[in-house]
């Protein structure tokens, strides 16, 4: 498997985010969850199954990147799809299933920013849990754009490993042109916090 991309001496930067940073796999709350809360939430793997709260951002230097991650993989709608195949375009990839919560909330401004950069950038979608009938409803109430896989045997989930912490859905990876993971989201992202890590990606 490939070298983590997240080293020991990781760093973060607020940018014009107005976003909290974190170093290795320790996350940090906003609003009244606090670092410990969304940490333990993010390890503890209990029922609920989602870390609830704000989405904490972690950047990366080109030099601290690692290698480019690969994977082959089926989308919902029968084709055949590779990260590898979709370079030199940046890739953002989210991790969620259909019962959860901030899942839901996130799913527009999910929507909204894979419109927005739909030129430019793959947005991908990775339920994490559901049979495909879930998901298909899941996509057609939320009217998502993009493409969606079902990680029924955990590749997706295994290949970031090295990248999020367990049990961390909702989740965003994404991608620059080389296939290394830049940036992620632990918790639900925004429209304005993701377009402004495609946008660094982008400008690089």
């Amino acid at each position: 498997m490939s070298r983590s991309p997240f080293p020991d001496g990781i760093r973060t930067r607020r940018a014009a985010l107005g976003l909290v940073g974190l170093g290795g796999l320790a996350l940090a709350g906003c609003g009244t969850s606090g670092s410990e809360d969304l940490a333990e939430q993010a390890r503890s793997g209990e029922d609920k199954g989602y870390v609830s709260g704000a989405g904490v951002i972690t950047q990366l230097t080109d030099a601290e990147r690692g290698d480019p991650l690969d994977l082959d993989f089926t989308l919902l709608s029968g084709e055949s799809a590779s990260l590898a195949d979709w370079r030199p375009r940046p890739v953002v990839i989210n991790l969620w299933y259909a019962a959860c919560p901030p899942c839901r909330v996130e799913a527009p401004d999910l929507n909204a920013a894979s419109e927005e950069f739909s030129d430019e950038v793959e947005f991908l979608g990775v339920n994490v849990r559901d049979q495909a009938a879930t998901a298909e409803s899941f996509v057609r109430t939320f009217e998502v754009p993009y493409s969606i896989m079902i990680d029924s045997d955990g590749s997706m989930v295994s290949l970031l490993s090295g990248v999020l912490p367990p049990q961390a859905t909702p989740s965003t990876v994404i991608l620059d042109p080389s296939g290394r993971a830049a940036a992620r989201v632990v918790g639900a992202v925004t429209r304005s916090t993701l377009t402004g890590l495609i946008e660094d990606v982008l400008a690089e």
